[in-house]
């Protein structure tokens, strides 16, 4: 019988990174959409990073970051008495670091084909810029939110390397779905795994197939 506790494991880690990623991406896609300034490059490059660096590079690095024998670990293990390695908050704080990208980029794309008219005459008529961003701004970029959020948690449901590095295999705390499937294959227990395998492969189709469907009715609107 499988145990569905990882599975509820991925399935909380990934909607609380993108939740988190919703309230850190708009601002920053935002941000990046109307700086002109040249070293905005390498913010944009940092950003979308995770993108190409293979996860174990990525984990590794942020194994040393948190862990509490130096480095931010340790402030925040001595100061805060806040831990990250081996447990969920880690894999949260790791899971927001890598799906970044996910979610930025789709919005960034968006922020940059909004009309400019549409912050201009909002601004015209006194609006402030936090009024312009969610009463105007935002309900013109559905289709980049959603997109966003439904690729950030696609891409956190399913990732292994990196919580892997931070969490390990801690059942009940980090064992998520992608590391379950791993140990069962180590311990030869195919059947465990294939049924671990199967949902996260009839989850992740759901998940792009929504992705479609909203942007082909979007595309289909009368403009």
């Amino acid at each position: 019988m499988i145990d569905w506790q990882p599975l509820w494991l991925s399935l909380r880690l990934a909607v609380l990174t993108t939740a988190i990623l919703l309230l850190l991406g708009i601002p920053l896609a935002r941000w990046l959409a109307t700086r002109r300034r040249t070293w905005k490059a390498v913010i944009e490059a940092v950003v979308s990073l995770p993108m190409v660096l293979p996860p174990s590079v990525l984990g590794f690095y942020l194994l040393l970051a948190f862990s509490p024998a130096a480095g931010p670990g340790r402030l925040l293990d001595h100061w805060l008495n806040i831990r990250l390695v081996f447990t969920f908050p880690g894999l949260v704080v790791a899971s927001v670091i890598y799906s970044l990208p996910f979610m930025v980029n789709p919005l960034l794309a968006g922020f940059r084909n909004l009309p400019p008219h549409l912050h201009e005459a909002s601004r015209t008529l006194g609006k402030s810029d936090w009024t312009t961003l969610i009463h105007i701004l935002l309900p013109n970029l559905r289709p980049a939110l959603t997109t966003g959020a439904v690729l950030s948690f696609a891409h956190t449901i399913g990732e292994f390397g990196v919580v892997m590095m931070i969490g390990g295999s801690i059942p009940g705390v980090t064992r998520v779905a992608s590391v379950a499937i791993y140990d069962e294959v180590q311990s030869t227990h195919y059947a465990e795994a294939n049924h671990y395998a199967l949902v996260l492969l009839a989850l992740s189709f759901s998940i792009l197939l929504l992705v479609y469907l909203i942007n082909h009715r979007h595309n289909r609107s009368p403009l």
